[in-house]
């Protein structure tokens, strides 16, 4: 159990990938997204986890966060008991000094829709923002991956 603090962005161009010192493939559903809590299935690569999400404080950026590595398998029958559409995507780790970006390019009908994320020690905790960084969405919950399953970018009016 932990609080997780981070700050999330737009991405402008594909630049970050030249950065990336580990990429992994990604495949998530939600069991549960009330707003009060998230219950989200994942495998990555070859590992799986079960994780639990409380809501955001009022600026998006601070949350609970509970995870658990399960085995694939569990993980598989627990993506078809998910809700709406699984998400599916690249995720690139860039280093940014002491701190990682957690860039995600998306598939399917997210496809085209680029987000990066920074986990931080502390809410006002500074950083270098590359500039392949656009437009900050912290706490704008469109941008939430559980909002993401049920109003996939494809459906969008840009």
């Amino acid at each position: 159990m932990s609080l997780e603090i981070e700050r999330k962005f737009l991405v402008n161009n594909t630049k970050f990938k030249k950065l990336a010192y580990q990429q992994n493939t990604l495949k998530q559903g939600y069991l549960n997204t009330d707003k009060s809590r998230t219950v989200r299935v994942r495998i990555q690569d070859d590992k799986a986890y079960l994780t639990v999400k409380g809501k955001s404080n009022q600026s998006g950026t601070t949350r609970f966060e509970w995870e658990k590595e399960i085995a694939i398998s569990d993980a598989e029958n627990l993506l078809l008991l998910c809700e709406e559409s699984i998400i599916e995507k690249t995720r690139f780790l860039i280093k940014n000094d002491h701190l990682i970006f957690e860039v995600d390019e998306f598939y399917g009908d997210n496809n085209g829709l680029i987000i990066a994320e920074i986990e931080l020690n502390s809410e006002n905790e500074s950083f270098h923002k590359p500039t392949w960084l656009d437009k900050e969405v912290t706490g704008d919950s469109k941008y939430y991956n559980s909002n993401l399953s049920k109003n996939p970018f494809k459906n969008w009016v840009l």
